[in-house]
């Protein structure tokens, strides 16, 4: 697979000065340092970057990849000096190491984890408390940790001394090139146990399936998160535990519907309750409510019940309950109730209200070519 050319990479002019060269490598190498970025493929743009920097922020090599472009890397561009730096080396760069090297047994903090909990349509407008159970890797109790046998400990790293990686040398027609790569015998950790913990097996973590107690808010959305502090995956070398993610999933009601704070209903009433007037019993979230309907509430008709909706989840008021009018059209009549519609309808001359019905009036001025 070809290689990109190192402007395009960093995303400057082949005439850049060596500043402006270095302000976008730092810039990417923020953005796809894998300690950062988890995507899949951002170790390989990291050191598709890193290549591109090395190159052009070096004269000597600017010049030789200027004229021959990309050469066999296993050449590489001479010089003698140790450009094989690891990805420790930049995070600790860029993010408070003082420019050295990261000590492979600091402390680290423990993976984050998400657990998905389903609730139903009230259990998340008014909350409560639960409890789940997630399995998780905690420290091992029998080696507290450091993955050795009880009664001996890790012993440092023979191979690298403790550093977590290795100088592969190599001498080039250009020069003498020294890469830095992850010891293998350590993988990375500088230490090296030779009496394993027979209960975790050497990693100092064990699973285990643990019971948590959940206070959900009322309030909480469909798709929204709650973050329960440190009780995700257990931490390396003492380092703290992650944090647990809560992601909830809210079920539908089978009456109100909800849209962010606010609930929304739908009441069917009869032909004679809207056109008389009527006081009616609405359900709300906490209970039946009263609601006057004047005389004439025409279908589709809105009203409005104030902080009868679902309380803020970050305590910020409350929403409100709107309830749409539906006039219901009866079905199966008896021949008495058939008798006075007839009577109703003949009373009225069998069309609808002009006065209190302006879409007949437009449909009537249209028949007329107004």
């Amino acid at each position: 697979m070809s290689k990109r050319d190192y402007y395009e990479v960093l995303g400057v002019d082949n005439n850049a000065s060596v500043d402006e060269v270095k302000k976008a490598y730092r810039k990417l190498a923020r953005k796809y340092h894998p300690d950062v970025n988890k995507e899949p493929d951002a170790e390989e743009k990291f050191k598709e970057v890193k290549d591109a920097y090395d190159t052009l922020s070096d004269p000597q090599k600017k010049a030789h990849y200027d004229q021959f472009g990309h050469t066999d890397p296993n050449q590489g561009f001479g010089g003698g000096g140790d450009f094989g730096g690891g990805f420790g080396d930049i995070f600790d760069m860029f993010f408070g190491g003082g420019g050295g090297r990261r000590n492979p047994n600091a402390p680290r903090q423990g993976a984050d984890l998400q657990y998905t909990m389903t609730l139903e349509f009230k259990e998340a407008v008014f909350g409560k408390e639960t409890e789940i159970e997630i399995p998780r890797e905690e420290t091992c109790q029998t080696c507290s940790g450091s993955g050795a046998k009880s009664g001996t400990k890790p012993e440092t790293c023979s191979h690298c001394g403790g550093s977590g990686q290795l100088n592969v040398e190599q001498n080039t027609p250009f020069g003498r090139v020294v890469n830095r790569r992850v010891c293998h015998y350590c993988s990375g950790t500088g230490k090296q146990i030779k009496h394993k913990c027979s209960t975790c097996g050497g990693t100092g973590k064990v699973k285990k399936r643990k019971k948590i107690s959940v206070k959900v808010p009322a309030g909480i959305d469909h798709g929204q998160q709650l973050r329960v502090s440190g009780q995700g995956e257990a931490g390396t070398n003492g380092g703290p535990p992650g944090d647990l993610f809560v992601v909830f999933n809210v079920k539908s009601h089978e009456f109100f519907e909800r849209d962010g704070d606010d609930i929304y209903c739908e009441m069917p009433l009869t032909f004679a309750q809207v056109a008389l007037g009527d006081e009616i019993e609405v359900p709300t979230l906490t209970g039946k409510v009263k609601l006057k309907i004047p005389a004439g509430t025409q279908t589709g008709t809105n009203f409005r019940l104030r902080n009868k909706g679902v309380p803020n989840v970050h305590g910020r008021g409350q929403g409100d309950q709107h309830v749409k009018i539906r006039v219901v059209t009866p079905k199966n009549l008896t021949e008495k109730e058939k008798d006075l519609l007839r009577e109703f309808s003949q009373m009225t001359g069998g069309q609808p209200d002009e006065q209190n019905d302006s879409f007949f009036a437009k449909v009537k001025r249209a028949f007329k070519g107004e």
